[in-house]
């Protein structure tokens, strides 16, 4: 093999090592561009759920990581609040792929929260009741649904929301 042949498969080499790095350990956090899609590998110890959510809100406060079943297998990061029932998380109104994919294959997934990983399904929320739980949302951000979290988002009462709760195995 000539030099220039050898150097054009170990550049091949390190960009493709560079990629999947990035994919399986979700290096970063961050809610625009390539950040919300960081990685393949949600971690985490498998958890029986629990009865209520509501106590983790103080001991998490942090994001949380989500990831559907099916394909792509992506984990994203998610703003969250723990209820008696389940978890709310909210997604912008820009047509998020994991929205998408929760409308267009239904919502089981896995949330990892802390340490724990627990089968959820996910079920998107309409009317007053995604008003309701979207100032539970905000209330927990410290900000109110009208609030802007960044410049050039839409306000969060425009969001999208979805409620997960506890997967019933079939």
């Amino acid at each position: 093999m000539n030099k220039q042949k050898l150097a054009g498969v170990l550049i091949t080499a390190l960009l493709l090592t560079g990629v999947l790095s990035w994919m399986f350990t979700a290096p970063y956090l961050g809610n625009e561009g390539l950040a919300r899609m960081p990685g393949v590998i949600i971690g985490g110890t498998p958890t029986p759920v629990l009865d209520d959510f509501t106590p983790l809100n103080e001991r998490f406060p942090g994001p949380i990581r989500m990831k559907q079943a099916g394909f792509p297998p992506f984990v994203t990061y998610l703003s969250w609040v723990g209820t008696p029932d389940g978890v709310i998380t909210a997604a912008h109104p820009d047509g998020a792929l994991w929205a998408q994919h929760v409308r267009d294959h239904g919502g089981n997934g896995w949330l990892r929260i802390g340490e724990a990983t627990y089968t959820m399904e996910a079920t998107e929320i309409f009317g007053d009741e995604r008003i309701c739980m979207m100032n539970q949302w905000a209330a927990m951000a410290g900000i109110t649904i009208d609030d802007l979290i960044y410049e050039g988002a839409q306000p969060l009462r425009n969001w999208e929301v979805f409620f997960w709760k506890p997967r019933q195995e079939r």
